[in-house]
């Protein structure tokens, strides 16, 4: 874009700024902006970016606890996980551009997010994701599937790190804005963790890694916006990337890291040159100075407002000691990757551009980064929701139907349905820590500690049609969901990276989404000691006016501290017991039952409140299974979540591939005993002399706690209800999504 451009108020607009920020802008500098500075102010007030209608309710979170090392504001959360060893990861979206262009849309964020990683000193060791498509029958779905998922493998498999875990969700809500949420988990050596302050004055600023194209120009303004019937206009803002390089990258980094050369780095991602000079000298308390003539360039002719505003991948921008400038030439120049000397850290406060001997750019740092629009947006309060009671009408027998049938319409719904479609295509084993992944019906993935006998269990949830009926109580249990599901593997819980996927923000009823969903979020993490560490926020999810599910989407992480203490869905043995941790009321509001068996997901079907989340349960249950699995006491272990008591036994069944039998429901209706989605419960297998402590014990501590049935046998049953082959009903479950992507 030229420099001499005229800026009026549709280059304004087409920057994403409303007048009033434009006359903002104007107020910080004295004057009128010129194309690059105004460039430059678009992608850092941007959402994306500058966080500004949701920073001050972000403030609201748990970020610290005691194995906290660095909460949010850096790349990504650091904790401790003992001897010395440390955990570092994020979340985040790549929404909008997975959805313009699924394959590279997907690719990137993946490629984005372990940069995010190993720009600390972490080599990433695992990646997990979380999806949102629109409805099966939408013509665009299936095409969309198709291209995240090859771009995922294509892109974490090329690299070399383990796609070890995620979820992915099917609902008309994502129609028009899938949901493409990527999270890397990286390992590091506590005294070797690296921060973004750019400190000190004079000192050599190096751009190393691929060079500077023009793809990605204004994605993270792209990504501040709500789509319309054009979108597919802005292809060329999608990011491309090379997973070849970034494996180079990360080796050249971390050999650097090495050496005492590093004083501070971050990589380019949303808003690119950019954001990464201004975030470093923002935090450094710095200004800057670059000659963008230095840049490496892919093309030609690239003007300072395309270098500075490219989102071009695989790039890092460091502040070098004075003197150790051949080191890093060196090591990159090894690796065949592009270094060059672009700039150096100033004392004024204030980021200073040159191109082709003239100034090009000269800008106060502060309204850039934390002296950016803060906003206080009006938000309206959630509507309560009516409690679904229970109605012999319900019972499937009434319905003209019977449980079999209803069970197989479950087992083949997109939200319970085998995902092996997707996972099979991503390498899960590569480095050779993974002892074992939730893509295929279990609850966190399990990576080991090289070489010792320590490993962290991984997870990311969220359930959309409970954040839908209730904004604060969805977002409470997206939060014990991940909790329980480390706790299911004997993991310690230790803290939470977020990415909260919403509408407009400039809707009250959006933001009042928002505002909820933040609360119920903290009030689960204080309760349960587990800070958020890191995330991310995405907001403008919506196309022509319509919003997706607010979908505020959880990682989390724990420490297995001896790997010999673990459990997982898999080790049920032929005449174990079952036996049911939690209290079972039979709630059917916001179910899958009540979504595709009663119908309420049909178009203007009423929506009722989804199962409340007992936090003081919550905490007592899973404390005390955490304890049985270190005592060795159970086998098996799977939380109950969609589908409740009965899909939850058939995944059990699935993985160990032996039948269930369920007892009868006692004092509720058959359905809602088999279908309910009660929180704070764990279904356990476990052996014969096992058993009576288990149960008694429980009940000693307060915990409710019942034998519910056996394992063993070919056939998966339930006394009053369904009563199946196991064959089948795995056939089931696993056939949906592959007949789907062959339709």
């Amino acid at each position: 874009m030229s420099a001499k451009i005229k800026i009026t108020p549709e280059v304004v607009a087409e920057h994403g700024l409303s007048i009033a920020e434009y006359d903002l802008i104007c107020q910080r500098l004295e004057r009128e902006p010129n194309i690059n500075e105004l460039g430059i102010f678009s992608v850092m007030w941007s959402e994306h970016c500058s966080y500004k209608s949701s920073r001050r309710h972000l403030g609201k979170l748990l970020t610290k606890g005691e194995r906290v090392i660095q909460g949010p504001g850096e790349n990504a959360g650091v904790i401790d996980i003992d001897d010395g060893d440390v955990i570092i990861f994020k979340m985040e979206s790549h929404n909008h551009p997975s959805y313009i262009e699924p394959y590279q849309g997907a690719a990137t964020g993946v490629g984005g997010i372990m940069r995010d990683v190993f720009t600390m000193g972490a080599r990433p060791i695992a990646n997990l994701n979380a999806l949102r498509f629109g409805d099966p029958s939408h013509p665009k779905t299936k095409t969309l599937v198709a291209g995240v998922v090859h771009g995922i493998g294509g892109y974490g498999n090329c690299v070399g790190v383990p796609t070890v875990g995620g979820e992915t969700n099917f609902d008309k809500g994502y129609n028009g804005n899938i949901l493409v949420n990527a999270m890397c988990v990286g390992l590091a050596r506590e005294d070797k963790v690296f921060y973004s302050a750019a400190k000190g004055v004079g000192n050599p600023i190096f751009y190393v890694g691929s060079k500077t194209g023009r793809d990605g120009i204004h994605g993270a303004t792209m990504a501040s916006a709500e789509f319309d019937d054009d979108s597919d206009a802005k292809r060329p803002t999608v990011q491309v990337g090379d997973p070849f390089t970034e494996k180079l990258l990360i080796e050249a980094c971390l050999e650097l890291m090495a050496t005492d050369a590093i004083i501070a780095i971050q990589d380019m991602g949303a808003a690119g040159l950019t954001s990464s000079a201004i975030e470093m000298a923002d935090k450094g308390g710095v200004g800057i100075h670059m000659n963008l003539d230095k840049v490496p360039q892919r093309e030609p002719d690239m003007t300072p407002y395309e270098m500075m505003l490219s989102e071009s991948q695989e790039r890092m921008l460091m502040v070098l000691q004075p003197g150790k400038e051949q080191i890093a030439i060196d090591i990159f120049n090894k690796w065949d990757l592009d270094v060059a000397e672009v700039g150096k850290t100033t004392d004024t406060g204030r980021l200073v551009l040159t191109h082709k001997k003239k100034k090009v750019c000269d800008i106060p740092i502060a309204p850039l980064a934390d002296d950016a629009p803060n906003l206080d947006r009006p938000y309206s309060k959630p509507v309560k929701r009516d409690v679904l009671e229970n109605d012999p009408i319900f019972d499937p027998v009434k319905r003209g139907s019977d449980y079999n049938s209803v069970l197989k319409t479950l087992l083949s719904c997109p939200d319970i349905a085998s995902k092996r479609w997707i996972w099979e295509q991503y390498d899960r084993t590569v480095m050779g820590d993974t002892m074992d992944s939730s893509q295929s019906g279990g609850d966190a993935a399990i990576v080991r500690i090289h070489g010792t006998n320590k490993a962290i269990a991984i997870t990311t949830d969220c359930t959309p049609r409970y954040c839908t009926a209730d904004p604060f109580e969805g977002g409470k249990q997206a939060v014990v969901e991940t909790w329980r599901n480390l706790t299911c593997t004997g993991a310690t819980p230790i803290a939470i990276t977020d990415c909260l996927n919403f509408g407009n923000p400039e809707r009250e009823d959006i933001m009042g989404q928002f505002v909820y969903a933040i609360e119920g979020m903290n009030e689960a993490c204080r309760a349960l000691d587990y800070p958020v560490v890191s995330g991310n926020v995405s907001l403008y999810n919506e196309t022509n006016g319509k919003a997706i599910p607010p979908t505020p989407a959880i990682g989390g992480v724990g420490l297995i501290k001896d790997i010999l203490k673990h459990a997982t869905i898999t080790g049920a043995k032929e005449g174990n017991t079952l036996i049911l941790i939690g209290d079972t009321a039979g709630w059917m509001g916001s179910s899958l039952y009540a979504q595709f068996i009663l119908g309420h997901n049909q178009p203007n079907s009423p929506i009722y409140a989804p199962p409340p989340v007992d936090l003081d349960a919550e905490k007592l249950n899973g404390d005390y299974v955490r304890r049985l699995i270190h005592d060795r006491r159970v086998n098996a272990v799977h939380d109950l979540s969609d589908g409740g008591l009965a899909l939850t036994a058939l995944e059990m069944a699935f993985s160990n591939g032996l039948g269930i039998a369920l007892n009868a429901a006692k004092d509720i209706p058959t359905y809602a005993w088999l279908f309910g989605e009660d929180q704070g419960r764990y279904l356990l297998c476990v052996d014969q002399y096992s058993v009576n402590p288990v149960v008694s014990t429980a009940h000693t501590l307060g915990i409710a706690a019942q034998i519910v049935g056996k394992v063993g046998g070919e056939r998966v049953s339930a006394v009053g209800g369904f009563d199946l082959s196991l064959n089948d009903a795995h056939m089931v479950y696993e056939n949906w999504l592959p007949d789907y992507m062959a339709s």
